[in-house]
């Protein structure tokens, strides 16, 4: 097998470990300023950031494909970072300090994160030790 088809067999589990990683730390922040005045909590599309990551089919916005002329050619930057876009949450009950953290929220969204990582990491886990029997075998 070479690295190219590795690379595409652990793609959707990497990109989406990184992305879990990147919301934990949105949503760290957004918990840490709330008792920030006037600071605005933020997120992101979790599923269309790993559409974006991943390039998967149905993504919306972005760039167009690029095309290469030699498959040693440098391909166009899917980095996880480029692929978030941080959005404004709108609270559901408004803060007379202007903050729109709502701490019942972002402390399920942390929890439910942090179980949704540790499952991809665990998805991930199982494929490496698949792969390494197979090697081994």
């Amino acid at each position: 097998m070479t690295t190219g088809k590795l690379d595409q067999l652990l793609h959707l589990q990497s990109e989406a470990l990184k992305l879990r990683a990147r919301r934990q730390e949105v949503i760290a922040s957004n918990l840490a300023n709330a008792d920030t005045p006037h600071y605005k909590a933020v997120d992101f599309n979790f599923a269309e950031a790993l559409r974006k990551a991943t390039g998967a089919a149905g993504s919306t916005g972005g760039a167009p494909a690029l095309l290469k002329t030699n498959p040693n050619h440098i391909g166009p930057d899917r980095s996880t970072l480029s692929t978030v876009k941080l959005l404004y949450r709108t609270p559901t009950q408004a803060s007379v300090d202007g903050n729109t953290v709502e701490m019942h929220i972002e402390q399920a969204n942390f929890a439910d994160n942090a179980v949704r990582y540790e499952a991809s990491l665990r998805f991930l886990n199982g494929q490496i030790k698949t792969m390494l029997s197979a090697i081994q075998d």
